[in-house]
Formats: structure tokens, C-alpha cells, sequence
């Protein structure tokens, strides 16, 4: 095919919706999992986040490599001893697999959050979409103004 014709023109649209650059599958853990076996599965997944499902599939709550630091291994206990229950972040921040990866870059501003679950109509976790992934097709301004906001919830507005 020469440089001329028009095939070799042809570009891939970009995606737009979040089922398209989510990642899956995904790896679930029990809110009566301990958190030393998550650890284990964040680990071998090389994953920092697990949303915790209960019997049937549907998400109770997040589990993220920072809860197990500041909530376990920081705690009072052995972390041997303790369960995903006691400390997972229970609000959940999802799109569904259907919205717009502008809707997910959104959300993620406002929650100030790097990742967010995919949850079907079941609310069934399909997949996990993080800011590196929304980096890849937003448009910088808007990546940008995500990571500001999420910088600005660990860290707090700059000080001269």
C-alpha cells in the first residue's frame, strides 16, 4: 500500500468510553480476607488496589496499598491479625463501563483519587481505570487539573 492511498491515512479513533482503557480482570478480595493475604494478592497482581466484594460479586468497599499502611501497619495490633472488614475504605467511587472517560477523570478530581472501580449494572467490579490510564487519551489540561486536585488532597496547596 503506497504512502498515497487513502487506507494508509486511516487513524484509529480515539477511546472514549470507560470499557475501552479499563484494566481486567479484576481481582476482588472478602471483607473477611485478612490483610495480609490481600497483600499478598495486591503483591503477586502487582496491584495497589482491590475492590472488597461481598458473597455475590457486588463491591462493599476499596481496599488500596495505602489503607493496609496507614490503617494496619501503622495500627496498634499485629497486622497478621487484621481483616480487610476493619479497615477498607467503604465509599465507592465507580463510573460504569459505558460513561464517558471524561466522566471517570472527573469523578476522580472531585474524590481526589488516582483510581476508580468499573462496576456493571450489578454493581459487579468489570474493571479498574487509574489516572495513568485516563492520562493516555484526555487531553492534558484535563489530566492535569486531576492530578493537581489529588496532589492537593495528600499534600495541601503549596506554601511559599
Amino acid at each position: 500500500m503506497s504512502a498515497d492511498s487513502p487506507r494508509a491515512l486511516e487513524v484509529a479513533p480515539l477511546p472514549t468510553r470507560c470499557n475501552e482503557i479499563m484494566k481486567q480482570p479484576v481481582r476482588c478480595v472478602r471483607d473477611t480476607d485478612t490483610v495480609q493475604s490481600a497483600a499478598r494478592l495486591m503483591r503477586d497482581a502487582d496491584v495497589g488496589f482491590l475492590p472488597v466484594c461481598y458473597q455475590d460479586g457486588s463491591v462493599a468497599g476499596i481496599l488500596t496499598d495505602r489503607d493496609i499502611v496507614t490503617r494496619a501497619c501503622a495500627g496498634d495490633g499485629p497486622p497478621s491479625a487484621v481483616i480487610v472488614g476493619d479497615i477498607m475504605t467503604r465509599a465507592v467511587v465507580a463510573c460504569r463501563p459505558d460513561e464517558a472517560i471524561a466522566k471517570a477523570s472527573a469523578r476522580m478530581r472531585q474524590h481526589h483519587l488516582t483510581r476508580i472501580v468499573i462496576l456493571d449494572a450489578r454493581r459487579t467490579p468489570v474493571g479498574v481505570i487509574s489516572l495513568s490510564d485516563v492520562a493516555q487519551y484526555e487531553h492534558p489540561t484535563k489530566v492535569g487539573r486531576t492530578l493537581q486536585a489529588v496532589a492537593e488532597r495528600k499534600y495541601g496547596p503549596e506554601r511559599p
